[in-house]
């Protein structure tokens, strides 16, 4: 199958999933539920479920018993981004091309919408009633702490320390990147390996891998703030430098940024090395995150 195709069944198989999960029985409930729906369902390009499901099918299992599982990580990321559009945060008002949830719906809802889908996330994981509880345990333990205090919290924390301070170096932007984003793409494939049971070098080949396709995303998406086209984006184009944000690009330069991004992305293909032609699509992932327009 070719890349895009896999893509984009993947990416087919779980909005329909998506599309299942947040109903309400309470009608006065109904206003949050649409909210939470409202941004689940605005579009995206999911990668993160399917980087686990594809992570699971590369080390040669069976990845529909898991959809559900992969469908939690969505529910977290979406989650952070009503977050991150937060007066309060980054103060955004267009995302996926679409007035960002405050806006629609204002700050209190948006609020609570990503509360609900941040603990929906863990009640559909409990649910799980066909996965062996040992490795279900050890995934919910991988997603919370991903997405805790020392995960994505922490980073965004830290993004927030760091507004208009352009002397945290590249140190310092690998640390809030790595916790603000790479991590949930941590999330997804150690959770991958934990129910296929993978070998101690195949995890350590996964780990090298997520660090660096995390790295790859997020100094491109920097990057895609500076040249990137509104239209095809879906957000405010500049919003980094209106907020005064550290990123690759203000704190070293466009051509630096891209070289790092290009660095990171072939050791990420290197570090795939053991896991041979399976990892056919993880790889061909990561080249397309490098010269992705959107």
């Amino acid at each position: 199958m070719m890349f895009k195709d896999y893509l984009t069944d993947k990416k087919n198989h779980i909005e329909e999933v998506l599309k299942t999960l947040l109903q309400t029985k309470q009608p006065q409930f109904g206003p949050l539920y649409e909210s939470m729906n409202y941004s689940l369902m605005a579009g995206g390009k999911r990668i993160r479920p399917i980087l686990m499901l594809a992570t699971i099918e590369a080390l040669g299992h069976d990845a529909a018993p898991y959809t559900e599982m992969a469908c939690a990580l969505e529910c977290i990321h979406t989650y952070s981004l009503i977050h991150d559009d937060l007066p309060c945060m980054d103060d955004d008002d267009l995302r996926r091309g679409k007035p960002t949830n405050h806006v629609i719906y204002g700050p209190g809802i948006a609020t609570l919408a990503g509360d609900g889908l941040l603990t929906f996330a863990f009640e559909l994981l409990a649910r799980q009633k066909d996965i062996d509880p040992d490795k279900l345990n050890r995934c919910i333990a991988v997603i919370a702490e991903a997405a805790g205090p020392s995960g994505m919290v922490g980073g965004q924390a830290f993004d927030l320390a760091s507004d208009g301070k352009m002397d945290i170096g590249r140190e310092g932007m690998e640390l809030l990147h790595r916790s603000k984003t790479g991590v949930i793409f941590k999330a997804a494939i150690d959770m991958a390996a934990i129910v296929s049971d993978a070998e101690p070098a195949v995890r350590k080949a996964l780990d090298e891998y997520a660090t660096y396709m995390g790295l790859t995303f997020q100094i491109t998406d920097d990057i895609l703030d500076v040249v990137g086209d509104e239209a095809l984006l879906g957000k405010p184009v500049g919003s980094d430098l209106k907020n005064d944000k550290a990123t690759y690009v203000t704190i070293f330069s466009l051509e630096d940024a891209r070289q790092m991004a290009k660095d990171a992305s072939d050791k990420a293909v290197r570090a795939l090395e053991p896991l041979g032609d399976k990892a056919w699509f993880l790889k061909e992932l990561v080249e397309h995150l490098l010269t992705r327009v959107h």
